[in-house]
């Protein structure tokens, strides 16, 4: 990102030691700059927290907090904190800095990585994860953007913004801190984090890396929230053809909803990445034994025999001239041995064809009673989705007896198969009951009043009540506070649940927030009642021209949307424009007295000027001329001049 023209930080020496030269990044909390540290002459990174949570307490110990847990960590693969402090009103925090891209970055150019790539990352962020959960802090934010890359092979974790003590799990007093799409279960559900926490998020990340998407997508944070904390994260196999199963196996390991399921902290799971990467990169056996040498002997002798066995030892071999023993009276006369021999192999053979005769006979026997018998076992079929009839029909045909359970479902019709009980998949003996649990639709629920609450805090209670966030519709209310719900809806009926209701768990509510009574620019210049309106997302333009005696000449007198119905971001609105008082004729009160005119000309709102000083004489006079002449058309309250008679002739 590059630095804005007008970034006041550009070029500004913070506490007298450090130079910023450029804007690196901007996010949430802080803006990262590049700066020259000039006492020790080298770069560094500079983070700085926005103003407008500078003076906030909670956000200021949070970023102190940061460089406290950052600087706790001195290991390879975690940023170097050098420095934190204020100056003015600027709080900040030096790291070093690393010349690179994010993972992010990385994602966004190649898509998705390989397995091989994913490794070498996962391994690094593992070790300064592990180096972190053993000093006793959790990350709580591990998320692509803060895996830095660095041009000389360097990878590092950063960003101990949200770290807090493993020991401190107790709910967070926050919405949902940490970025949504890697929010552990029991972050969404409980607002409490540990290391197995941060596991879960790099199981999340695990999955991006290997897929090239995110497993958890919505149209509303909350949406996604939900799916975290209701649903299970499916093998990247299943997106990425290729995967090994040991990394499928990995990242639901590190994914389970349940944290008693999951690594307990980065070093359990490092450990079973090592064990992971022999069994997906195995070494090449042969390729890696040196050079054998065989002893020089041992190898001319091999070059008459047909076969030689390493590592035994050698057999005494006569050589082919050497001549045979020749003392034939030494000989024993083994005839009878021969015989005896024999006949001990013939009873032995009987009794061998016996047992095998036996043992066929009772491998015969198994065979049957496990094959077709009454001990056989059968793979209980997927039924899902079919109805109770079909698949009563498909277990009895594999001699199963079916029984019929229930079971709420927001995938399945009701009245069609939810699953079965055993599982599909499942081996049972022949004769077995397997339960059809048959969909009774989505499991009834019952909303709070949500009218009145902040967008966030409606979310959340819908998604306790085990519905989901949908649709939030914001528009313009006078009457109602902005960022409020204005009402709630039903989305697969559309009826009113503003107040609460009878819903269905894992259906959608659509919310109607406000955006606050519009801007009043009631009495402002046309140009900058229009500035106003766009700076609030609406569209201006300049109608009618009204006379008023109130509003002065083209300022706004009233607003009104161009079309019926409620106004939201991007409608328009027509400015009704003031021409000033509406112009009146001066009447003719020549000749009539003075008293008679007077009261004819206040009556229409003019103020009136005597040429004589003192009506006591006025009253005396009739009126000769007024200025402006009768006839004339003026503004309303415009001043009159009267001209009585001569009163001498």
């Amino acid at each position: 990102m590059t630095e804005s023209p007008t970034d006041p930080m550009i070029g500004r020496l913070i506490d007298g030691r450090y130079q910023v030269r450029s804007r690196i990044a901007r996010g949430g909390m802080a803006t990262v700059y590049l700066a020259t540290d000039l006492r020790l002459e080298r770069r560094v990174a500079i983070k700085i927290m926005h103003g407008h949570l500078a003076d906030d307490n909670a956000f200021r110990s949070r970023f102190i907090q940061e460089a406290r847990s950052a600087a706790r960590l001195a290991h390879p693969n975690v940023v170097n904190v050098f420095d934190q402090g204020q100056d003015a009103d600027i709080a900040y925090l030096v790291m070093e800095h690393l010349p690179g891209i994010t993972l992010r970055d990385l994602l966004k150019d190649y898509g998705r990585l390989t397995p091989e790539q994913t490794m070498d990352i996962l391994e690094a962020v593992l070790s300064g994860l592990a180096a972190a959960h053993k000093a006793g802090i959790v990350h709580r934010d591990v998320k692509p953007e803060n895996v830095l890359l660095a041009d000389d092979g360097r990878i590092k974790i950063g960003d101990f913004g949200l770290a807090r003590a493993v020991n401190n799990n107790t709910a967070t007093g926050q919405a949902l801190l940490g970025t949504v799409a890697y929010l552990s279960p029991e972050l969404v559900t409980r607002g409490v984090a540990d290391a197995r926490s941060d596991i879960y998020a790099l199981g999340i990340m695990t999955y991006e890396m290997l897929t090239g998407e995110q497993p958890y997508v919505g149209e509303a944070p909350m949406q996604v929230a939900y799916q975290h904390a209701n649903d299970t994260v499916p093998m990247p196999s299943l997106v990425a053809h290729g995967v090994p199963t040991e990394l499928d196996e990995l990242v639901l390991w590190a994914t389970a909803r349940d944290p008693e399921e999951r690594p307990r902290d980065a070093r359990v799971m490092l450990d079973q990445l090592l064990d992971v990467e022999k069994l997906v990169r195995p070494r090449d056996d042969t390729a890696m034994q040196a050079t054998m040498v065989l002893p020089r002997g041992l190898a001319a002798a091999s070059a008459d025999a047909e076969t030689q066995i390493l590592g035994r030892r050698p057999l005494a071999v006569a050589p082919a001239s050497a001549p045979l023993p020749a003392d034939d009276d030494d000989e024993p006369d083994n005839t009878a041995q021969l015989a005896g021999s024999a006949t001990k192999r013939r009873r032995r053979g009987y009794w061998l064809f016996g047992l095998i005769v036996l043992l066929a006979a009772l491998a015969g026997g198994a065979g049957w009673y496990f094959g077709v018998g009454p001990g056989s076992e059968i793979q209980v079929p997927s039924l899902v989705s079919a109805s109770p009839e079909e698949a009563t029909a498909t277990l009895e045909e594999l001699g199963l007896v079916a029984a019929q359970g229930t079971e709420y479902s927001t995938t399945i019709p009701a009245g069609l198969i939810v699953s079965t009980d055993p599982g599909d998949g499942a081996r049972v003996s022949k004769g077995s009951t397997v339960t059809l649990n048959v969909s009774q639709g989505p499991t009834p629920i019952t909303l709070p009043a949500l009218a009145g609450l902040s967008a966030d805090d409606a979310a959340m209670a819908i998604a306790e009540a085990k519905a989901v966030p949908g649709n939030v519709d914001e528009m313009f209310r006078d009457d109602v506070e902005e960022g409020l719900v204005i009402s709630a809806s039903r989305e697969s009926d559309g009826g009113d649940v503003s107040q609460g209701g009878d819903y269905f768990e894992g259906l959608n509510v659509n919310l109607v927030v406000s955006l606050g009574p519009l801007p009043d620019v009631t009495g402002e210049a046309v140009d900058d009642a229009i500035g106003i309106l766009e700076d609030k997302g609406l569209v201006a333009t300049a109608g009618e021209e009204i006379y008023s005696d109130t509003i002065a000449e083209g300022d706004v007198i009233s607003v009104a949307a161009a079309e019926e119905g409620p106004i939201r971001e991007g409608s328009t609105l027509i400015l009704s424009v003031s021409r000033g008082p509406e112009p009146v004729e001066i009447p003719n009160v020549v000749g009539m007295s003075w008293s008679e005119g007077k009261q004819v000309l206040t009556d229409l709102g003019f103020e009136l000027k005597y040429q004589l000083g003192a009506d006591q004489i006025a009253v005396l006079l009739k009126i000769e001329s007024t200025d402006p002449a009768a006839g004339t058309s003026v503004a309303k309250g415009s001043t009159i001049t009267l001209k009585p008679t001569n009163p001498f002739g």
